[in-house]
Formats: C-alpha cells, structure tokens, sequence
C-alpha cells in the first residue's frame, strides 16, 4: 500500500517538474530577431541575433514618440499639411488644414499607428523630414545611447537607410517608457477618436495588449509591418518581480511574433527578479572600496542560485549558476574609508578571525577555569583517600 501511494505521488509530481525545466531553458524564437531585457535596469536576459541590422517597421514610432514628448510642447495644435494628409500606408484620416494637439497625434500614431499622424508631429517639430531625422538619429545617440540605429522618417516605411537593431529598439523602449506620458500612451487599449472627417474608437493594435491573445501582464506594446521587415513586435509586461520588455523583429506570421513574445515574457518571469543597489551600500576590491554614487541601482538577480563577484576595477559581476554573466554595473571609487557591506563579498576579501582580542581572553578565562575544576577534584580524591587510611 505505502509502495502504491508513492507511486500516485510520483506522477502527480511529474508534471510540475516538466513545466518547471520547460520554463528555466532559453526559449525557442521562430522570428529572425529578438531580445528580452528587464526593463528597469537594462540586463539582457535572452537575445537572439540582438545586434543584426534590421528594419523596424512602425516600431520606429516609439523613437518619434519620446523625441515628440522630451522636445515639443504637448498641448501646441498643428496644422496638417497636404503631405502629411496624403501619406501612404496606415492613417488616423487627418484632414489638410486641420489642427490638432500633439498629444492627440501621439494617440493617433502609437495606439492606431497612424503615418499620418507621425509625419504631422515631424513637421511641426523640426520644419521638414530631413531636418527631423537628422535631429532625431542625434537625439537617439547622445540622449538614448543608441549606436546602431540610423532613422530616414518618422514612421518606419520602407527605406533601405532606415535601421535599427532589436538590441537598440529594447535599450530605446526602456528609456521612452521612464516617461509617464508615454507608458500611458504605450499602454492605451482603446480610444475615442473625433476628427474632422473620422469619428469612430481607435484600438491597439496589438493583440496581446487588447487581450486576444490571452497574456498575464501585458502593460504596453506596438506592432509593425511592411514587405521588407515582416511582422515586428514591441512589447511591455510586469509581474510581481520584474517588468520585462521584449522585442521580435523579422517573423513571417502573427502568430509567430506572438508565440515568440510569450516564450520571451514566460522565461523572463521564470527566471529572474528585479532588486536594488543601496545607495549607502560599499563594496570591497582590490585593497578599494567601490560605492553606487549615491544612488539606488536596479539590478537583475537570476533566480535560484547565483554570483556576486566584484572585478578589481570595481565593476560588479552577476552570475548564473551556469557562470552566464546576467549584469555588469561599474560601480565608483570611493576614496574616503568607509564600512564594508556584509551583502557583497569577493575573492579578494580576506576571511575573518575566528577570535580577535576579546575572544582570546575568553579563552583563558575559560582553560583556567577547567584549571580549578580539575585541581579541585585532585583535592577532594587525596582527602578521601586519608580518611580511608
């Protein structure tokens, strides 16, 4: 009977354990290109052809939208030119001549991907395309950080110079989405819509974020397409440890950019958490301690087993149990003494005493008192033995 319940036990387990091992391993990605990072501190946690050029699509949208929201004024009104009326490709049916806030622009461009509406917000920012793209890709490298991003238009039609990489999209959509216009915007499933000529309600494109393909988590995104960049897809997602944003660049089929993105939300959320740097915390190398600058720094934390190592330059080192560096963060030179923080440890820290001056005293208290005690006992053994003569 004991042999039997063991037995039932046993394959009520096995499931369990296989979803558990499914999860931990690296996802399967179908699309030419993808990366999934935790979106508070940037560390990459799967990454597929990351860094190959690559057309985004619409997904350049993102790049239009947080230049729009840092360097223009949210309620000025533009006036819609007869160029940005007649562009090709998906609209919100902006009308020549009509005027419209550029929050409503932004609404119209990133919830139902309007070219319109993008090109409205070019010209109205920096006078014409060419001018925009230039002040654009300068925005993108001194302010994002973005190096391999090279953008011809507001809205991502086809151009053979218009690239970026899956790499810089995740590092761009980290950076748009510390902003609370556009997490707002990013995250809108639908909207009322009242035009000139277009009344109606406008809804997300992205089907995982309206809920049809079913995702716990979802809190933003943003699709593209055209011919030569196939399906793209920007996503956003949070749990109670993390929030993770993902990026598929290149697949044939929706399905294949929403299967890819689940497999990339699902191993994030399995595998890893969001923690923090102190800002009071200091750490020790190489005869230095090293500090956060006085900031509290979000950090990526495998879960399960890892490492903490720091290198002798002060560069902190997180570690999967496999020895896969998850995180770098360079930490500062402290140049004043300061207390070593016990929560952080290096190979160059050396091992504590296991008895310093107060513990060496305790010691001898200690041997002179098994002293007595033994004296003791010799004292009373040769008196009882005179009383016995």
């Amino acid at each position: 009977m004991k042999k039997l319940l063991a037995f039932i036990l046993l394959l009520f387990s096995l499931p369990t354990a296989y979803a558990d091992a499914e999860e931990s391993k690296e996802p399967e990605i179908i699309s030419e290109a993808a990366i999934v990072t935790d979106s508070e501190s940037g560390a990459v946690l799967y990454a597929k052809n990351a860094d190959k050029k690559m057309y985004p699509a619409s997904l350049t949208k993102i790049a239009t939208a947080i230049y729009a929201i840092e360097n223009g004024n949210l309620n000025d009104r533009v006036t819609i030119s007869k160029q940005a009326a007649e562009v090709e490709g998906t609209r919100v049916y902006l009308e020549e001549g009509e005027e419209v806030p550029i929050k409503k622009l932004l609404q119209g461009m990133l919830i139902n991907s309007g070219n319109d509406a993008a090109w409205s917000i070019a010209e109205h920012l920096d006078g014409n395309i060419a001018v925009f793209s230039e002040n654009l890709n300068r925005y993108l490298e001194e302010n994002v950080g973005l190096k391999n991003t090279h953008y011809v238009n507001p809205h991502g039609l086809y151009d053979e110079k218009h690239y970026t990489t899956a790499a810089d999209l995740a590092k761009l959509t980290n950076y748009a989405l510390k902003n609370e216009t556009f997490k707002e915007i990013f995250g809108t499933k639908e909207l009322k819509w009242a035009g000139k000529s277009w009344n109606t309600t406008i809804f997300t494109h992205h089907r995982m974020l309206k809920g049809e393909v079913p995702f716990e988590g979802i809190t933003g995104g943003k699709t593209g397409f055209v011919d030569e960049a196939k399906q793209t897809l920007a996503t956003s997602a949070k749990n109670d440890s993390i929030k993770l944003t993902a990026i598929v660049l290149k697949a044939e089929f929706k399905r294949d950019i929403y299967k890819d993105t689940k497999n990339l939300l699902t191993y994030g959320f399995s595998n890893f958490e969001t923690s923090t740097l102190s800002s009071t915390e200091v750490f020790p190398a190489d005869g230095k301690t090293y500090t956060t600058g006085g900031k509290n720094i979000a950090i990526t934390l495998p879960k399960g087993n890892f490492d903490e190592n720091i290198t002798s330059k002060g560069k902190l080192l997180i570690k999967n149990e496999n020895g896969k560096i998850i995180q770098s963060v360079k930490l500062l030179e402290d140049k004043q003494d300061e207390i070593v923080s016990p929560q952080l440890k290096t190979e160059q820290e050396p091992e504590k005493e296991t008895t310093g001056y107060y513990g060496k005293i305790g010691l001898t208290i200690f041997l002179f008192g098994v002293f007595i005690l033994i004296l003791r006992k010799n004292l009373k053994a040769k008196a009882s033995r005179r009383r016995r003569v």
